[in-house]
């Protein structure tokens, strides 16, 4: 932080000195304006003893136990509080209030690494809402279960605002979670999804969040049922903003319906797509897309696309029919530029040399793609499409099955516009 606020219009010199020997890249700089936020109420606001994590859980705890109807929350004011494990939030719901990202850190071990710590919320502590402090983990490698800030499991209306989140493996696993308000959230350096949200999960918001650099999806809806078979429906992604995801897509739907993602912007994805749309089902029992529809509007993707899974590449828009239906898709509105491979790729998973699923019901409105340029790399020949039905994607499948429709598509700059060597898959194009 600096000791002054900098006029908008200034100019801000970063100086290295001679003494110095370090190398620095730098992309980009951020500025925001901050203060402290202050306790809203110290009559009814716990403030912790001090910053471990006995003080801050003896802090949850008489909230908790508090039989008068007094307290209703914890204040967390600025400092560096030491965190060893899962806060255990449960038996009433309880507002959990920090000075603000920059004032009130969560701190890993530095001793050790790949510390499972963040919240465990209960139904019993329905309702409760979290915001104002930032969370720093020491994750060094993925690992599939721990990891996650908040890990809820059929948990309903809690708020997640103003937090800041990183090298953990996840920020948010929703598993059936319902009315979850997860808002003004930054994501960085997670070795997994930043948010993600399945199993049932239904009319949830998640809107106003950055995630930059995640380890997979920056932002997901995954339709899974091994928990809990309800529809995953009734979501919304809203003002999002994925920046350098380095494995999997910015923003990703696999299967439900009558979910909304919408004012989304990725950018610069470094192996996959910016935007996944799949009904592949990893494996889980799994919903697949409804007939109501998923609607994707108002996005801008660029430099998006990459390659993975040895001579794989991925475009832009990812559509992939894989082993449950891929129905009721409608992209509008969307401004695709200079991706790595192709605009938008249609792509049919293969089982036994059969395709699974076609692609049905999908109609693109109002989309441009501009800069799909051959790569001159190993993928060469992959590249450079605006619109792509792939005719083999990786050794054992089969070429994309099923129809689109567009309308009102908008090209320039490509290699090949559209680009269709398959007998199987019709691409509708409308003026």
């Amino acid at each position: 932080m600096l000791n002054q606020t900098v006029p908008a219009g200034s100019v801000i010199k970063l100086q290295k000195d001679a003494a110095n020997t370090s190398q620095y890249a730098i992309d980009y700089i951020n500025t925001e304006q901050v203060a402290p936020i202050a306790n809203p109420n110290p009559n009814t606001y716990v403030t912790p003893a001090g910053f471990t994590q006995a003080n801050v859980q003896a802090a949850l705890d008489a909230v908790r136990q508090d039989t008068t109807g007094t307290l209703v929350g914890v204040y967390l004011p600025a400092g560096q509080y030491q965190t060893t494990g899962k806060f255990n939030v449960y038996g009433k719901a309880v507002k959990v209030v920090g000075a603000g990202p920059w004032y009130a850190q969560f701190n890993a071990p530095t001793t050790s690494e790949n510390s499972d710590n963040g919240w465990s919320v209960q139904a019993t502590a329905n309702g409760s809402s979290f915001s104002g402090f930032a969370w720093f983990g020491n994750y060094t490698s993925r690992i599939d279960g721990p990891g996650k800030v908040f890990d809820l499991t059929d948990v309903s209306n809690i708020t997640i605002d103003n937090t800041w989140v990183e090298h953990m493996v996840c920020a948010i696993w929703g598993t059936h979670v319902t009315g979850l308000t997860a808002t003004n959230m930054r994501i960085r350096d997670t070795f997994a999804d930043g948010i993600n949200l399945t199993n049932g999960s239904q009319n949830n918001l998640v809107s106003n969040d950055e995630a930059r650099s995640t380890g997979d999806d920056s932002f997901a809806l995954f339709a899974a049922q091994d928990h809990n078979t309800s529809d995953l429906s009734g979501n919304t992604f809203q003002n999002l903003t994925a920046l350098t995801p380095w494995r999997a897509a910015g923003v990703a739907v696999y299967g439900g319906e009558n979910n909304v993602l919408q004012n989304l912007y990725v950018a610069d994805t470094l192996t996959y797509s910016g935007i996944t749309i799949s009904s592949l089902d990893f494996g889980y029992p799994f919903q697949g897309f409804g007939t109501q529809p998923t609607t994707i509007q108002n996005v801008s993707l660029a430099r998006d696309g990459g390659h993975f899974w040895g001579a794989q590449v991925f475009p832009a828009i990812w559509v992939f029919s894989a082993s449950k239906p891929l129905q009721g898709i409608r992209v509008s509105n969307t401004d695709i530029t200079d991706p790595t491979y192709a605009g938008i790729m249609f792509q049919t998973n293969y089982s036994g040399g059969a395709a699974q699923n076609p692609v049905t019901d999908t109609i693109f409105t109002d989309v441009s793609i501009s800069g799909a340029q051959q790569s001159g790399d190993a993928y060469n020949a992959k590249s450079g499409y605006g619109v792509w039905a792939n005719p083999l994607p990786e050794s054992g499948q089969g070429p994309a099955v099923g129809t689109a429709t567009f309308n009102h598509l908008t090209t320039s700059n490509n290699y090949l516009d559209i680009y269709n060597p398959t007998t199987t898959f019709t691409i509708v194009n409308n003026p």
